[in-house]
């Protein structure tokens, strides 16, 4: 093997984090005792910690916990493993890691050949995800990894679009910013260039995502973050209720309770205003039922309505 070669299976050996006797790990790469050693050093010069015992039972094995993380070396069922853990992740199976998961399936998914590749992709079409309570509409990693990927790069992106009300879709030319995840869905924060405007796209409506190869210069997005622009969106939003909450907690605590839903505006250190809108009262039932806190029903009186016939279906419930 050339030396790069030779580097790369011994730190793929010491991943195993197992304890290797030098002799075995001479004879693995076919090397002498001496070559061995000065790849360890190598490694130990490109951040890795080797520990060495010397003498005749002499060996060598990779520290964990070192301070910074090194390049990971994955064999091919791994590397599948990992991608299929991050798809999970990415899905919201995770709470809390869904971003950072597609970020780091976007980098394993780009470094794969095509034949792991079709692997992942034969595991995919071959298992039916379960439903679960309270998760949003099932989107494709695969679709996920591309608007990462053009974001991350700058690069301009087309995608058919179905957008809230039509039945048929549009194609967009857009320049990607950021993906948000937002409570039970995943969001695509855009300048569409045929609108010549701020756009957020609802990543389970896209469709036939592909990149055009030019790449552009990012703009200034009106707005604190992607997430802000995203929820200022979602409350602007026209919808058949208006709902509005007095909350008896801080606005950061009751963004964490209402999962990044609806608009939170602070009144006070203790108090905020939750404001949203939405076409059917079943969502919001469930959001002001996960409040921790007082509060009031400022609008719609429908909802008022809604809550006491779902409190009083749950006394009944209880046999009280």
């Amino acid at each position: 093997m050339s030396t790069s070669a030779r580097m790369l299976r011994l730190l793929s050996l010491l991943q195993t984090h197992r304890y290797w006797p030098g002799a075995e790990l001479a004879d693995r790469l076919e090397v002498s005792a001496r070559t061995l050693r000065r790849d360890i050093e190598r490694l130990r010069d490109l951040g890795y910690d080797v520990d060495a015992v010397r003498g005749v039972a002499g060996g060598y094995q990779l520290r964990a916990g070192s301070g910074s993380m090194p390049p990971l070396l994955l064999e091919d069922e791994e590397a599948v493993a990992v991608a299929v853990g991050l798809r999970s992740s990415a899905a919201g199976s995770v709470s809390g890691m869904e971003e950072t998961s597609v970020q780091a399936l976007t980098k394993v998914v780009a470094m794969m050949p095509p034949r792991l590749r079709r692997r992942l992709d034969a595991l995919r079409e071959a298992t039916d995800p379960a439903p679960g309570p309270g998760r949003g509409p099932v989107v494709d990693a695969g679709v996920l990894t591309t608007l990462a990927q053009t974001a991350r790069d700058a690069e301009g992106l087309s995608f058919d679009y179905t957008a809230r009300g039509e039945q048929e879709p549009t194609r967009r030319r857009v320049e990607p910013h950021r993906l948000v995840a937002l409570g039970r869905r995943w969001y695509l924060v855009a300048w569409d260039r045929d609108r010549a405007d701020w756009r957020s796209f609802r990543v389970d409506r896209v469709g036939d995502p592909t990149p055009t190869g030019l790449r552009f210069r990012p703009r200034d997005l009106p707005a604190q973050d992607a997430t802000t622009f995203v929820r200022r969106g979602i409350s602007r939003m026209p919808g058949r209720y208006a709902v509005r909450l007095r909350v008896a907690a801080s606005a950061e605590d009751v963004r964490r309770m209402l999962w990044g839903n609806g608009e939170v505006t602070a009144v006070g250190e203790s108090a905020c205003v939750v404001e949203l809108g939405s076409d059917r009262l079943e969502w919001p039932v469930m959001l002001a039922a996960a409040l921790d806190a007082e509060y009031v029903v400022e609008s719609p009186p429908e909802l008022a309505a809604a809550l006491r016939a779902t409190a009083e279906r749950m006394v009944r419930a209880t046999g009280a």
